[in-house]
């Protein structure tokens, strides 16, 4: 054990936390496979050396114990890289298929609340979304409610959802402009 002559101690030894290691090295492997999974376009657009693009793409040509091994040497030479920009390029890569699905999601809530009476919500459409026909869309939930009491297909749904999601889009659109 040496003497520090500064702070009049021991020094000891430290270890390196192993249950940490392997969780770095397990987050890694993950990325890996996320970055492998890629489609060819968003591959691409990856801030990856070349090195590293060469392994990627052998990785993606190869399979089983094989690809395996592949993930773990990449895993250990992705520390090399700069992972908070490949992570930020991936992100931005599926954040319109998120924002996406979940304006789909609101418009499908939108129907479901409309369909089932909800008259305040319907007014609150009518002011928020812009050309949005509140005759029209009255007309529809009666009869998409015709529909459902006399076990037809939900013609009138699909309409209204088709009606509501186009108005978003377009409300949509109108803002990014």
């Amino acid at each position: 054990m040496p003497w520090d002559e500064e702070t009049q101690e021991f020094i000891y030894a430290e270890r390196p936390n192993k249950t940490l290691i392997k969780r770095e090295l397990h987050a890694l492997q993950a990325l890996a496979k996320r970055i492998i999974a890629l489609p060819a376009v968003h591959f691409d657009a990856l801030p990856l050396s070349e090195t590293m693009q060469d392994a990627f793409t052998l990785a993606r040509r190869i399979e089983r114990a094989a690809l395996q091994r592949q993930i773990r040497y990449i895993a250990g030479r992705l520390h090399e890289e700069d992972i908070d920009a490949i992570e930020l390029t991936m992100h931005r890569q599926n954040a319109p298929q998120k924002q996406a699905v979940e304006r789909l999601h609101r418009v499908e809530e939108w129907r479901d609340k409309l369909i089932g009476g909800d008259s305040a919500l319907l007014t609150e459409l009518v002011s928020r979304l812009e050309g949005c026909d509140a005759q029209y869309l009255r007309q529809l939930i009666r009869n998409a409610n015709k529909e459902a009491k006399g076990n037809k297909p939900p013609k009138s749904s699909r309409l209204i959802f088709k009606y509501l999601n186009d108005l978003d889009e377009q409300q949509e659109n109108d803002t990014q402009s």
